[in-house]
């Protein structure tokens, strides 16, 4: 059985132990979401594989002794109920992801559900090719390890803050080897970015004035001076022109990414290397 420990606060945080047969990514991801929606010092542990019901009472006995919230997805009948019996014996608050969702779908449905741990993340080679995918993009963000840039399925490029990272990771979370190189004033690109195969290489634009608007905030949260050419209307206003006059040049395709979330853009993205939107996104 796994464990990992996540915090956000280092004193005072209430716990919140995640439960699952298999990795733990969804019920972790869904208490993230929820949350987001708290101002609340918090902290999440995994307990991934728990597969026998000695292994569940054990994680019940360590948080009944720090009044954790237990959030499970664990689709074994015998586990399961373990869980439930033991939370109510102990006085520790539950709540089961997976269960009531796949008893409404069963009785849809009028099958028997296989009741198999750990189906979602099994290591499949679509598993593994992901993992690699995650890999490769944070050993290649912001223009990192460009000596093996070549080996990138997709790679972006674009001026600061036109959420070349985020999006990098998206596409890798799709299983894209994805890099991202930013391009920097009165610095020529790297080298290794010319030489990528065009096709894979694609540029974020964003509007002028939105992109203003983030660089001014960013400036706020680093505290430094408002006056920096970084987040001058008209300095930004030459880099992007600068940046669309290079993807001209290099025959990269365009991406305006401004107003839209990273899924929306990404998909985009993917319609444009598969060429199933027009080579220059002119909103």
């Amino acid at each position: 059985m796994g464990e990992k420990a996540e915090g956000e606060h280092p004193t005072a945080w209430s716990e919140i132990f995640v439960v699952s047969d298999g990795t733990g990514e969804t019920a972790s991801a869904a208490v993230r979401a929820a949350m987001l929606q708290f101002d609340a010092r918090w902290r999440m542990r995994t307990f991934g594989d728990v597969r026998v019901a000695s292994e569940a009472r054990r994680v019940l006995g360590e948080a009944a002794r720090v009044q954790a919230l237990v959030v499970f997805t664990v689709v074994d009948k015998r586990v399961a109920r373990a869980l439930r019996e033991g939370a109510e014996e102990r006085g520790v608050p539950t709540v089961d992801l997976l269960g009531p969702v796949i008893s409404k779908v069963a009785d849809h449905l009028r099958a028997e559900p296989r009741l198999e741990p750990g189906l979602l993340h099994g290591f499949s080679d679509e598993y593994f090719a992901r993992v690699e995918a995650v890999e490769f993009a944070v050993r290649h963000d912001d223009g990192a390890n460009l000596h093996s840039l070549f080996q990138a399925n997709l790679v972006l490029t674009g001026v600061s803050r036109t959420s070349k990272t985020p999006l990098s990771m998206y596409l890798a979370q799709r299983g894209f080897k994805t890099g991202n190189v930013p391009l920097i004033p009165n610095l020529d690109p790297p080298r290794e970015l010319l030489e990528i195969d065009p096709r894979k290489v694609f540029g974020l634009v964003m509007k002028p004035e939105l992109l203003v608007t983030i660089r001014r905030s960013r400036v706020r949260t680093l505290r430094a001076s408002p006056y920096l050419d970084y987040a001058d209307s008209e300095g930004v206003y030459l880099e992007l022109q600068h940046a669309r006059r290079l993807f001209r040049e290099r025959g990269w395709r365009v991406l305006d990414v401004s107003g839209r979330a990273v899924e929306e853009n990404a998909t985009r993205l993917l319609e444009l290397h598969e060429g199933r939107w027009p080579a220059r996104d002119g909103r």
